[in-house]
């Protein structure tokens, strides 16, 4: 008899396992549906960069984006500071996932709002992406933070606030954070650093955390993005 019922409470806890992972795939579907409304954008913001030793200014960027995930980042002054893996890495890449699992982590608050967290893992190994975490706004269905792991650019952490464009999932600000020794500056460029040095000791640059920052002035939606664009 008590066997019975053990057997029946696994049989009964998996079921509902397996119903919360089909609700948090269709919490995810909704968002999906509202970043599906962006083709393509281009966008103009500010930049502020804050990666150790580096003295850069806020300047001026261009960010372009086409459907499925290419993107582009113009820095005015010609010279990035974000690094090269994480230009491509964007949201939509994580829920285009098609063969992945979701699991529910609870909720947390990101500022005022209270979100659901959601780790997702993809199931096939060709995937760039080997995890997510994402916590996504269910009033408004759009992610506010994410931390996403790759094979080849390490894990990098999303921060987004949204106003304006939130009808098309596109936030005002974005705040990328990321870990310094998986940074290199761009080639051929040579600057003073904060601490009077011409090149920054690798030992100082272990496992202290860049941040780059975009605050966007505006955004043009769906008017066409050229494939040039991006070469």
């Amino acid at each position: 008899m008590h066997k019975l019922l053990f057997m029946s409470f696994l049989l009964f806890e998996a079921a509902f396992i397996k119903l919360y992972a089909q609700d948090e795939k269709l919490l995810l579907q909704k968002v999906k549906e509202k970043y599906d409304k962006v083709n393509d954008y281009v966008a103009e913001g500010k930049l502020k960069t804050n990666v150790i030793f580096i003295k850069a200014p806020v300047s001026n960027v261009k960010v372009y984006y086409k459907k499925p995930d290419k993107m582009k980042i113009k820095n005015e002054k010609g010279v990035s500071f974000i690094p090269k893996g994480v230009v491509n890495i964007n949201i939509n890449e994580v829920l285009s996932l098609q063969h992945y699992e979701a699991i529910s982590s609870g909720t947390s608050r990101i500022g005022n709002t209270e979100c659901r967290v959601i780790k997702i893992f993809p199931l096939r190994d060709e995937e760039n992406i080997t995890r997510a975490t994402l916590y996504v706004d269910e009033n408004r269905h759009v992610i506010l933070k994410s931390v996403i792991s790759t094979r080849e650019e390490g894990t990098y952490e999303l921060l987004m606030s949204y106003n304006r464009y939130v009808t098309y999932g596109l936030p005002d600000k974005v705040q990328l954070s990321f870990n310094t020794r998986e940074y290199k500056l761009p080639k051929g460029i040579t600057m003073d650093y904060d601490n009077g040095a011409k090149t920054p000791d690798p030992k100082n640059m272990q496992n202290r955390k860049g941040k780059v920052e975009i605050t966007y002035s505006g955004y043009v939606i769906n008017q066409g993005v050229s494939d040039n664009v991006f070469q």
